[in-house]
């Protein structure tokens, strides 16, 4: 008896095999592209911090920091009335620190994104991302670029190894230029973040250039951190997040 064999795509075995990894890994970039072109998402602010952090722990100011400035920053996104989504919040799609944001933007009416990736402890998507704009990653090296492909800033509270981990990829990809355009970054609590990292340290060592130094700031409240988008972003406003998905030559448009 001879069976029709199945296309390529509709193949979920082939497409879990290892042979299908490098369809898997060109997925997580596609469909999340197709989501934000959908969305009319051009730009985001990211924020990282500890799953950890609660609304009722012992470190609970940051979690109401973190919701009071998502607050902030998507009602004055929302203020420019365009068509296309400018400066929105962006998050890695769990708890903590991650659901105070995307629950800020939520209850100050506006979109906010979350990119979860399945991990054995505490990384579950939280109720507080706009549906639509939760993807879920297998991939941690593509969640890491799209965390980045649309960031005009990141703000970093308090976390373990996730949160520093994807702080020093942002400052060495801004340190290194490989960026085509600059993210801000703002360190948030500034007692904390002095203690867990002598920056400072590795440029008196020669580790790093003095002039790094100035690749992120601190800041100890959402006023203050706001102020410091709302300056530092200002000369965005006015003009369109760059086509980040298509290339251009002087002949034709590809």
């Amino acid at each position: 008896m001879i069976t029709q064999s199945r296309i390529a795509y509709e193949d979920l075995e082939f497409l879990d095999s290892d042979e299908g990894r490098p369809i898997r890994i060109q997925a997580e970039y596609l469909k999340p592209l197709r989501t934000f072109r959908q969305a009319r998402i051009e730009d985001t602010i990211v924020f990282f911090g500890s799953a950890r952090l609660r609304g009722d722990g012992a470190m609970y100011q940051y979690y109401d920091a973190a919701r009071d400035l998502a607050y902030q920053i998507t009602a004055w996104s929302r203020a420019r009335e365009r068509e296309q989504h400018r400066f929105v919040v962006c998050t890695g799609g769990g708890g903590g620190i991650m659901e105070a944001a995307n629950r800020g933007a939520s209850e100050a009416g506006g979109p906010s994104i979350g990119l979860n990736i399945g991990l054995p402890h505490e990384q579950r998507p939280n109720p507080w991302i706009t549906p639509g704009l939760g993807l879920e990653f297998h991939y941690f090296f593509m969640r890491k670029l799209w965390f980045a492909h649309l960031a005009r800033a990141m703000v970093a509270f308090p976390g373990g190894f996730g949160t520093l981990d994807e702080l020093f990829e942002i400052l060495t990809l801004a340190q290194t230029r490989k960026l085509s355009a600059r993210i801000l970054v703002l360190l948030y609590g500034s007692e904390y973040w002095q203690e867990i990292i002598n920056l400072p340290a590795l440029a008196r060592h020669g580790m790093i250039s003095s002039d790094d130094l100035n690749l992120f700031r601190y800041v100890d409240t959402p006023e203050e951190a706001m102020a410091t988008l709302k300056a530092e972003l200002h000369e965005e406003i006015g003009r369109p997040a760059p086509d980040f998905a298509r290339s251009y030559s002087s002949d034709c448009d590809s």
